[in-house]
């Protein structure tokens, strides 16, 4: 049985009559006599009999009609409830980002919603390989995710929107002969030792472009993830590294130079289920999202390069 043959043994135990309660739900006699006949091979005993050539119910049938008030009660007040969760504006929403962004978006949004009133933001870090982004939104409400710039799409099992475009420069010890220059190519770089993050993250791809262009196989000396590491790695002459322009912090060691001749981008999208945005507190962390990748993009191109020394 289900909600609505339900509703039509109530209607007829009121109404009387197969035709009236077809006229009050605005269906046809023939259907309102299907569901019956569908609900009637659920329970083992008669709901309705004749009573000449009316249809009426049978005590078994009152008694489930009176059960079917109690039903529709309790399913009003589901709905009801559901309602009111999916319109709160101070709900729980939980998010989870890759390290580099979740350096940078966290700050703005803690500080966005610390009145309050406000969604209440769960934040956690996950950084995983592209690949294992979308898994992530059976976890969390929204998913930050990292994926090169030429790379496959998300599945369609989850809505995705590009926060950020951000270009992967090329990062170099203040000191370094490279670092006087405004942009470095594949070949410029190809000679030196690298850092790089590990198998199976979108830089890797960008590494192997380099080779390619370069046509040369690049000295991978450490494979460190962390961003900020890699950035003292890089400052204490350990070698070249890619990194993101707008979510990394700077470093005084640390000079950013663009790179010419290979396609050196990733997009940093927001991931979701599409029922996870039914509920207002993450549509309002969704709309702050963007709001704080327009801030990043704007912090970010008018912040000053370390003055680069060359010392050859």
């Amino acid at each position: 049985m289900d909600e609505r043959q339900l509703r039509i043994l109530r209607e007829l135990g009121e109404l009387g009559s197969v035709t009236a309660v077809a006229e009050a739900l605005h269906v046809t006699p023939s259907a309102i006599s299907q569901q019956l006949r569908l609900l009637q091979r659920s329970v083992p005993v008669p709901l309705t009999e004749r009573a000449g050539r009316r249809v009426v119910l049978t005590d078994a049938g009152k008694a489930l009609a009176a059960a079917a008030i109690e039903v529709e009660t309790a399913l009003a007040r589901a709905r009801h409830t559901v309602t009111d969760f999916t319109q709160q504006p101070d709900g729980k929403v939980s998010v989870a980002a890759f390290h580099s962004a979740a350096s940078a978006f966290w700050p703005l949004l803690l500080r966005s919603f610390a009145d309050p009133g406000s969604p209440r933001l769960a934040l956690a870090d996950e950084d995983v390989a592209q690949h294992r982004f979308p898994a992530l939104t059976r976890d969390y409400d929204l998913v930050l995710a990292h994926r090169l710039g030429h790379g496959p799409p998300w599945p369609r099992t989850v809505i995705a929107a590009t926060l950020l475009h951000e270009p992967l420069d090329v990062a170099l010890p203040a000191g370094h002969p490279l670092a006087s220059r405004p942009q470095v190519s594949p070949r410029d770089v190809a000679d030196q030792p690298w850092i790089t993050v590990h198998d199976g993250f979108p830089l890797m791809a960008t590494i192997e472009a380099i080779a390619s262009v370069a046509n040369r196989r690049l000295d991978i000396v450490h494979p460190i993830h962390e961003f900020a590491v890699v950035a003292e790695a890089v400052a204490a002459g350990g070698g070249l590294a890619l990194m993101p322009r707008w979510t990394t912090r700077p470093h005084p060691g640390v000079v950013l130079r663009p790179l010419s001749g290979v396609h050196a981008l990733r997009h940093i999208d927001v991931l979701h289920r599409p029922e996870r945005t039914a509920r207002k507190a993450v549509r309002t962390v969704l709309v702050e999202l963007h709001r704080a990748a327009a801030a990043i993009r704007g912090r970010q191109r008018s912040t000053p390069q370390p003055e680069a020394h060359n010392h050859a």
